[in-house]
């Protein structure tokens, strides 16, 4: 069997990377484990968690709102994670802030909720888009703006041309003064750096391309930055949200909103809390907000565990994300060309693959369905269930963005209008009318401790489990849910 250096010679560069599987990660060989879900989380060095255990052990910290000294040591670290998450998305301190949340939605639902729709602005989706951001539509209609807009991708490799974003944009018109004032804007464009379906890298061309246009712009980067750099000092989104667990696995429920001042200072929250106001009465309706990030950050912060993104950047430094990138590039492109060719003794091909068939202008995330040996897609259930069976974790189902899940089974809004009038139901009811052969696909994707062995264990399962097989979804348990 040819190894990977022959198509993928740079991937010879990565073999530190095989030195930290063995060490940080061993606990993944040491259970017998194939770690294939990379975008559904990453996973943490055994030195992140020793620097939360060495932390915890050598100090006391309290409640971040006073200033008695265990909150005054609180507060230090939460600030300098502030200041580590700047300086790794090369952001200045004067344009942006960093705002703490439990999650990328939890950070998506902040601008969603204060943005200041109205019945003149649009909201702009990308078919290609995680539900944290399809929910947004939600407070845009509350807020009578006019209906959202999505732009359609190509079904054959889940790209979006640039020339549908302008169009669903809208064209420009001339502004008198440049840039389209604060009064003159046409609302909000949202959409991901990398799909977390297909694995699709759109361009961060379209941020400064929808800005001249008259949008504020929320950038998703929970999929593209666990193994690429992104870069605010020469693309300038408005809203940046992030889940740091997808980047470094470690903590979990702690994310960001990145977020420019001056898109910041247009936002009107609809709620206050504790921890958020500078003063608040009972006797009149009145209260005033805290500046900056604090506004946005309601009540107590998670103050133990915010400190270790500073340790997970710090570690993500030390491996270098260059060589992230390149081991996760070369180990996508190959795991792409071998499952190409899997085929049936009949010459069928055995999988389906949804998204570019090459490594190109993509990230490490691959979507696919297996097909049995009478042409039929192989149920996802089936799937997980055999996958698990051989310590494999991966990922099946329509990973929340039913966009991508639409246009690569060819749904039309025709087929999905009897959902309106249906109230109820079960997700197998949902498949049936949108006449689905399954509930999804198999998502599979790989990460800093990804090696050539965990494809070849994939491969080989896939072979032997697959291979010839005409399967069926007899004792398969109903789906709760995509």
């Amino acid at each position: 069997m040819p190894s990977i250096t022959d198509d993928y010679p740079e991937y010879s560069r990565t073999c530190k990377l095989d030195t930290l599987r063995a060490t940080e990660y061993g606990y993944l060989d040491e259970q017998d484990h194939i770690y294939l879900d990379y975008t559904g989380a990453g996973l943490a060095a055994r030195t992140q968690f020793q620097a939360h255990k060495s932390r915890l052990d050598g100090a006391t910290f309290g409640n971040p709102h006073s200033e008695n000294p265990t909150s005054r040591a609180a507060t230090d670290l939460v600030e300098r994670a502030r200041r580590r998450v700047l300086l790794h998305l090369n952001a200045s301190p004067e344009d942006y802030q960093v705002i703490f949340t439990s999650n990328a939605t939890g950070a998506a639902k902040l601008v969603g909720e204060a943005y200041p729709f109205a019945k003149s602005s649009r909201l702009v989706l990308t078919s290609d888009n995680h539900n944290s951001l399809n929910g947004l539509r939600e407070y845009a209609r509350r807020a009578g703006a006019k209906k959202t807009r999505y732009v359609p991708m190509r079904p054959k490799d889940l790209r979006i041309d640039t020339e549908a974003v302008i169009k669903t944009l809208g064209r420009p018109r001339p502004w008198p003064l440049g840039r389209p004032s604060k009064r003159q804007r046409k609302g909000l464009f949202a959409y991901p750096a990398q799909s977390n379906f297909s694995g699709v890298r759109h361009p961060l061309s379209w941020i400064k391309l929808a800005q001249d246009l008259g949008y504020d712009v929320l950038l998703d980067a929970a999929a593209y930055l666990p193994t690429s750099q992104l870069d605010l000092s020469t693309v300038n989104p408005s809203f940046v949200i992030v889940s740091w667990y997808k980047v470094f696995g470690f903590p979990t429920g702690v994310g960001c909103l990145v977020a420019r001042r001056d898109a910041l200072a247009r936002l009107a929250r609809p709620y206050f809390a504790g921890g958020t106001v500078q003063a608040a009465t009972v006797a009149i309706p009145w209260h005033t907000l805290v500046s900056g990030e604090g506004a946005f950050e309601d009540g107590t912060v998670n103050y133990l565990s915010i400190p270790d993104v500073h340790v997970g950047l710090d570690w993500l430094s030390t491996v270098g994300m260059d060589m992230v990138a390149t081991r996760v590039r070369c180990l996508t492109g190959w795991f792409i060309d071998r499952l190409l060719k899997l085929r049936h003794s009949n010459g069928s091909p055995m999988i389906v693959l949804y998204g570019p068939a090459d490594a190109e202008s993509r990230g490490g995330t691959v979507a696919f369905n297996f097909v049995d040996a009478r042409g039929k897609v192989v149920d996802e259930r089936l799937v997980a269930q055999e996958s698990s069976r051989a310590h494999i974790s991966l990922r099946t189902g329509c990973f929340c963005n039913p966009g991508a899940g639409e246009a690569v089974f060819g749904i039309s809004a025709r087929t999905l209008k009897p959902l309106v009038r249906q109230k109820g139901g079960t997700f197998d009811d949902f498949l049936r009318i949108a006449h689905l052969p399954t509930g999804g696909a198999i998502r599979v994707s790989f990460g800093i401790a990804s090696t050539c062995g965990d494809v070849d264990y994939f491969i080989a399962f896939a072979t032997k489990t697959y291979k010839d097989r005409v399967t069926s979804t007899e004792g398969l348990a109903p789906r709760p849910g995509c």
